[in-house]
């Protein structure tokens, strides 16, 4: 149990053996459990996966306000702290690359690696625009789902109710096994967490990317072919951000790659997570 600078207790499963790598989810604001293992990358190191507040086993704060993604970096210090670690190795997927982002901007010293795994890049103002969304859901026109999952995500993507799921754009295969991972969405996102992440003053662009220009730690920003959030082309642009970027694509990869191809995604990740 981790004490977060509020009082909140904070939850950190710990998976693995070695050299710790902390871990944060995205969703936003989704329980960490739907990362599993990231497909078999606790053989290569220990895993410290957090689970955001009023996530998963963490306590729901007193203070609501304190979801804001920019407000949960001293969440991500309090780990390193409780862990003893001078610098980390810090690895966040989706959503949770902008409080990674936002971490590596106030405590840059702390960073030794920086792994983003299919990151929605909001807090550089680089995020997928809906044309890019629905750009990548075209790859999958062969699909037998696609016609009424893209009817779905452009609704979904309008502000509209959908009718119907538009999940399988977010795997690179849409089989038994992600539909299973897909079902747990609803159980594990706090919404109104969710609704608070991004909310009024959790951003500043480009105080944000001034900052990250001269981060030194080596920077991984890794896409799937048929993501939309971000697609290869934008992924490529925010690690052209970083000193020390650089941009690997999945092929065959959607927004969750460690399910699409474990063995792939952990030869890269742990690739990377030695140099």
């Amino acid at each position: 149990m981790v004490q977060a600078y509020d009082g909140t207790e904070l939850t950190c499963h710990l998976k693995g053996a070695g050299e710790p790598l902390l871990v944060v989810p995205g969703g936003a604001m989704r329980a960490s459990a739907y990362l599993g293992d990231l497909g078999g990358l606790s053989a290569h190191r220990r895993l410290a996966v957090l689970d955001l507040r009023g996530t998963g086993e963490s306590a729901v704060p007193a203070d609501p306000e304190s979801y804001r993604c920019d407000r949960q970096v001293d969440d991500v210090e309090a780990l390193r702290a409780h862990l003893g670690l001078e610098q980390v190795d810090l690895l966040a997927h989706s959503a949770g690359g902008n409080l990674a982002l936002l971490y590596a901007a106030r405590h840059p010293e702390r960073i030794r690696r920086l792994a983003l795994i299919t990151p929605n890049a909001w807090a550089l103002e680089m995020q997928a625009t809906v044309a890019e969304r629905l750009a990548a859901a075209r790859l999958r026109s062969g699909e037998p789902w696609f016609e009424a999952a893209y009817t779905a995500f452009e609704a979904a993507l309008s502000g509209q109710e959908p009718k119907d799921s538009f999940a399988p754009f977010f795997y690179g295969r849409w089989d038994a096994a992600a539909e299973a991972h897909a079902a747990t969405d609803l159980e594990q996102v706090n919404r109104e967490a969710a609704a608070r992440f991004g909310g009024p003053g959790a951003y500043d662009p480009s105080a944000t990317r001034a900052v990250l220009r001269s981060l030194e730690a080596p920077v991984l920003v890794l896409a799937g072919e048929l993501d939309g959030a971000p697609r290869p082309d934008r992924a490529v642009g925010l690690a052209a951000l970083f000193p020390a970027g650089e941009c690997v694509v999945q092929p065959g990869g959607g927004h969750f790659p460690w399910l699409d191809d474990p063995q792939w995604y952990v030869r890269t990740v742990a690739r990377f997570l030695s140099l």
